[in-house]
């Protein structure tokens, strides 16, 4: 039997103009008047753009590469989502609040929406992005097994919504823009998914560097067997496994599927690619970032 999946109204609201949880913005007290601390590492990053990867490696390095620590609990408790609030399942801010220092804070917040306190306190902020194209077929996997959001009809519904900004956490391209006009502060680390699945080595040096830390081979080696795709794959602390079937249906697709770039090419159409290639080129108009999106 299918399982009976919620309309977009029952879920989502728009808050601060983007869509987000209900449950989330009945929580949005707690989050704005949140206290960062100044030790605090942020991921940031639009959804489906290698946010549990990169929470790994850098919660690895936080621990000196020692892998018993990454198995004391899962990814999603030691890395808490900020903005994160579901009753009686988990809320982010408490979460962090009985963390010790340092916390790594995720979050798919724009920097708008970003507590003050992490601007006043000089986080350093991780922010990781990925071309549009892949971000759309991963998100399309995400909304089919996530069971208590509503389901995409198609892909090429999914990519109309992704387009008018009509999924939670608004539009791509406002958040990437947003985030790419931060990149001269030198607290903020700018990082691309792609350059990851180009050269690992290189861009862990990069995040160990930046973390105030020295990258010893032994400590980079460590990092990148431990989060290849495949470890990840088929490690439960991190592939959300341990979720209940009622919330995430890994039989419809798993949460770590592929972990390529250019997978876009096996779903979009030549009519639908011009299609989304035209309005890219309209809403990316005058920006200087640039992304790969095959290498």
């Amino acid at each position: 039997m299918e399982t009976f999946r919620p309309k977009d109204y029952e879920v989502f609201v728009e808050f601060h103009g983007i869509l987000l949880d209900k449950h989330f913005v009945k929580c949005w007290g707690d989050v704005e008047t949140f206290l960062a601390r100044s030790d605090d590492i942020v991921i940031a990053t639009y959804p489906k753009s290698g946010t549990t990867w990169i929470s790994e490696i850098v919660y690895m390095i936080c621990k000196e590469g020692d892998v018993e620590k990454c198995k004391e609990d899962t990814i999603f408790n030691r890395v808490p989502i900020l903005e994160g609030c579901h009753p009686e399942i988990f809320n982010g801010v408490k979460q962090l609040k009985e963390k010790e220092s340092p916390r790594i804070v995720k979050t798919h917040l724009p920097p708008r929406l970003l507590p003050t306190s992490f601007w006043e306190k000089n986080c350093k902020i991780i922010y990781l992005c990925r071309n549009a194209k892949d971000v759309v077929v991963s998100y399309y996997y995400f909304l089919l097994m996530i069971v208590s959001y509503p389901s995409p009809e198609s892909f090429p519904e999914m990519v109309e919504k992704f387009m008018k900004g009509q999924v939670m956490y608004g539009s791509w391209f406002d958040h990437v823009k947003a985030w790419w006009e931060k990149r001269n502060n030198s607290r903020i680390l700018f990082m691309f998914y792609e350059d990851m699945i180009e050269d690992i080595r290189k861009e862990v040096i990069k995040l160990i560097e930046f973390l105030g830390k020295k990258p010893s081979e032994e400590l980079v080696d460590k990092i990148i067997q431990h989060t290849s795709f495949q470890e990840m794959k088929n490690n439960p602390y991190v592939n959300f496994t341990t979720f209940p079937d009622n919330c995430m249906n890994h039989k419809i697709s798993p949460f770590i599927r592929k972990g390529v770039v250019g997978d876009w090419k096996n779903h979009f159409t030549v009519a639908l690619r011009e299609r989304f290639d035209n309005h890219y080129e309209q809403q990316m108009k005058g920006c200087t970032l640039k992304f790969r999106d095959e290498l």
